[in-house]
């Protein structure tokens, strides 16, 4: 039986969407024949609330020279990241001289440009050749890497510990999460903070927004499930604060234990999402019938267009 990638225990998918392709990958007709599927199955682990696909393809067959997204094509989340940069200088950096921020997965430099142009020192960490040039090409500060605990160790003996390590949308497809938090602990201040967010599990099960579940995202989060995760690895979360990107998004706060108070606000979302269920089998098996339910009123919607002699088409070629 498969084992959850967090604490080890046993999972079993509640529902499968079948055998799916690579998101992004834009295959020529003579790679037809050739194109990779594996199948999309999604579990819950009822000991610690992570629901997580059962098989992710190798993260090499999704991040590489040719990865098709580039942050800087959605002028919306360009606004969006200047506000989460803006928050993080507040919050987080006013009162250090010479602060230093690290980001993950960081794309095309749209999050650290906002810190470049501001002389703040940066360095963006992304394992996609295509867009990490494109970052460098910006004046972002970017290296080509996947982010663990050797690259953590690479990047304090060069440039010194960092007083924040920031995600947007990325965490949530890294499936060595302990890679990360080990990263994290070396990378970080004893009072540095780890800031991500990412699709959050709440909104996907109560608006049934089953497309944030595909290739890419090995893990949808909830503030349990991020507490049970970095817990294991001397990380303590103490801010959450939801965001309405992406259906519905919420941004975790970190600190190394004991370094920092959690706000209110964090035993309050966990409180919620134990009303809600969010680790609870039932949950699931009610979100997977309401998934199917989606699905047979579209292909009913159709049917009833095909036979009216309407014609259905389709534009654009977003991952989800």
């Amino acid at each position: 039986m498969p084992q959850c990638r967090i604490c080890g225990s046993a999972i079993e998918a509640f529902m499968s969407f079948g055998k799916m392709p690579i998101a992004n990958g834009f295959l020529s007709p003579e790679e037809f024949d050739n194109e990779y599927f594996f199948e999309l199955a999604p579990a819950i682990c009822g000991n610690c609330a992570m629901l997580q696909i059962i098989e992710q393809p190798d993260p090499a067959k999704m991040f590489h020279e040719n990865y098709a997204f580039f942050s800087s094509s959605s002028k919306y989340m360009g606004v969006h990241f200047a506000k989460f940069s803006a928050a993080i200088q507040e919050h987080h950096l006013a009162r250090y001289d010479d602060p230093f921020v690290v980001e993950l997965g960081s794309n095309d430099g749209i999050m650290l440009r906002d810190f470049a142009v501001q002389n703040i020192r940066h360095l963006g960490i992304e394992p996609s050749k295509n867009v990490a040039e494109a970052a460098r090409a910006t004046g972002v500060n970017t290296i080509c890497e996947f982010f663990g605990e050797d690259v953590a160790t690479q990047i304090v003996s060069k440039h010194g510990q960092a007083d924040a390590l920031l995600a947007a949308n990325v965490m949530c497809h890294i499936p060595d999460l302990t890679g990360v938090a080990n990263g994290a602990q070396a990378l970080l201040k004893p009072r540095g903070v780890l800031v991500f967010e990412d699709p959050y599990l709440g909104d996907v099960i109560e608006k049934t927004s089953y497309d944030q579940i595909y290739d890419e995202h090995v893990f949808v989060f909830c503030a349990l499930s991020v507490a049970n995760a970095f817990g294991r690895h001397g990380f303590e979360l103490v801010d959450v604060e939801p965001q309405i990107t992406h259906g519905g998004s919420m941004r975790y706060t970190l600190a190394k234990k004991g370094a920092k108070k959690p706000s209110k606000a964090v035993a309050l979302l966990i409180a919620k999402e134990t009303e809600l269920g969010l680790d609870r089998a039932e949950t699931f098996d009610t979100f997977r019938q309401n998934c199917e339910a989606s699905r047979d009123q579209l292909i009913a919607v159709l049917n009833d267009l095909r036979k009216r002699g309407a014609k259905v088409a389709g534009y654009g070629a977003t991952s989800k």
